[in-house]
């Protein structure tokens, strides 16, 4: 249970982490804050205490409440320009490389995005698992419906509904995981050789995913602020593609957010050009606000946008259930869909169902996203602090928990990874997530673990070995 003290901190951190609140700028008054978000003194008492506990407030005697300096500020990675044409992914071998290193579990988890175990609530699921069971129906221990079992698809329809997300039950279908969900729908909707619109960097099993279905890309610039809307608009309105595969949400790898305008304008050009939109919305629920963003689904009127999801990231990687919705202009669909689609574990089905039901899977989220802002600002403090006087550069996540770091331009991503794999660490190298090199000098880290001694050891060491080469070319 989250109390109302630690929500207020919560969303007062992520102010002073976004920067909205700058160092040593004053805060208001105990009295002035309880006025403004109408609680009690004793509750902005403890909202404060909690803020300076954690190091990002301190009080002035007879002054008041100032934000702290934030010690290890970094610069924002580059976004290198580049032309954007249709293309095969290059590098596919390579992508299965990295995607099978990333999921070895005797390595330092450095690589893959997903929680800790320790963050995972075992104990309630295990008493969803076994509710589940005990009241069955003798038709559960048969084949289930290839849509999903309907417990479960209207559980994720109430659960959305208290969001401010509305998607009638029979628009969901029920997957082993995003990925397969989205693979489903796009040998559905293009052909071997057709062209998908994709943000970049993107995420790396995508892109090895596209080249395994043989299907081309178009990359659309984006950054920390987001997509490139100016192209992504022109490839839509010249109709090179179709369709378009993208993340609104705490993007893999550059943790950015679209604003409600940007994914208004997305929906809207969707409709205006007939471009589908794929939104893998797999980090939606792990924001570091108590407020869940919306996905570009909200603003689509005419059935353009086909939600995607999971609870490997918000929940637990082990469990391979994920979902996609479908709006009214794909309905025509639905045989082909259900054909393809391959059926879910129905006892997982109904375990997640009672776990939502029961609110287990709410009062989870309500406890993981505070405890992911502060681990994963944990990290991007400890990074900085080790490879203090290297030219880094490191994203600022607004959710989710993958950093992505920009390394010296005398080091590649793939060096380290090659030199970090010998030493039983693992990372991601910034090469597999776009075309020409142009991520060469940057790695993705994933943050979902709790910052443990051998997770530091790690980091340090990977800052050691940069440092080293660093230095060396600045003697020459």
């Amino acid at each position: 249970m989250t109390f109302q003290y630690q929500r207020l901190a919560e969303q007062l951190a992520q102010r002073i982490y976004q920067h909205e609140l700058q160092p040593q700028q004053k805060l208001s008054s105990l009295r002035e804050f309880a006025r403004q978000q109408c609680v009690s003194l004793s509750t902005a008492q403890q909202c404060y205490e909690l803020l300076e506990a954690k190091g990002l407030i301190y009080v002035k005697a007879k002054s008041g409440y100032f934000v702290s300096s934030r010690q290890y500020q970094s610069a924002v990675p580059d976004s290198p320009s580049f032309e954007s044409k249709a293309r095969q992914v290059s590098n596919l071998d390579l992508q299965n490389q990295i995607q099978t290193a990333s999921i070895q579990n005797h390595l330092t988890p450095l690589g893959a995005i997903q929680l800790s175990p320790h963050l995972i609530p075992v104990d309630g699921l295990r008493r969803s698992l076994q509710r589940a069971l005990k009241h069955c129906q003798p038709e559960d221990f048969l084949y289930c419906n290839r849509q999903g079992h309907e417990q479960l698809r209207k559980a994720l329809s109430d659960h959305w509904r208290e969001d401010g997300i509305y998607v009638a039950t029979d628009d969901i279908f029920i997957s082993n995981g995003c990925m397969p969900a989205l693979s489903l729908l796009i040998q559905q909707m293009s052909q071997e050789g057709d062209s998908i619109l994709i943000p970049t960097p993107t995420f790396n099993g995508q892109l090895q995913m596209l080249a395994s279905l043989k299907r081309k890309i178009i990359e659309i610039p984006a950054d920390h602020r987001g997509i490139d809307l100016e192209r992504l608009e022109f490839f839509m309105k010249q109709g090179s593609a179709k369709l378009c595969l993208l993340t609104a949400n705490f993007q893999n790898p550059l943790g950015y957010c679209l604003s409600h305008q940007q994914k208004q304008k997305i929906a809207q050009l969707a409709q205006q050009y007939q471009c589908f939109i794929l939104e893998d919305d797999i980090y939606g629920e792990c924001s570091f606000q108590k407020e869940r963003p919306l996905p570009i689904r909200y603003w689509d009127q005419q059935g353009y946008v086909i939600w995607c999801g999971s609870v490997s990231k918000s929940l637990s990687s082990a469990y391979r259930v994920g979902w996609f919705c479908l709006g009214q202009q794909l309905q025509h669909l639905r045989p082909q869909l259900l054909a393809n689609n391959i059926g879910v574990n129905t006892p997982l089905q109904l375990g997640l169902a009672d776990f939502i039901y029961s609110r287990g899977y709410r009062e989870h989220l309500e406890g993981l996203r505070p405890k992911l802002m502060q681990q994963v600002e944990q990290y991007r403090a400890y990074i900085l602090e080790v490879f203090n006087g290297i030219p880094i550069a490191l994203s600022q996540s607004q959710g989710g928990y993958a950093l992505w770091m920009q390394l010296p331009e005398n080091m590649t991503g793939l060096a380290l990874y090659y030199l970090a794999q010998s030493q039983g660490i693992n990372i991601v190298p910034g090469e597999v997530f776009g075309e020409d090199l142009r991520y060469q000098h940057f790695i993705r880290l994933n943050a979902g673990h709790a910052l443990t001694t051998e997770i530091r050891q790690a980091i340090q060491q990977l800052a050691d070995w940069v440092r080293e080469s660093y230095l060396s070319q600045s003697r020459l």
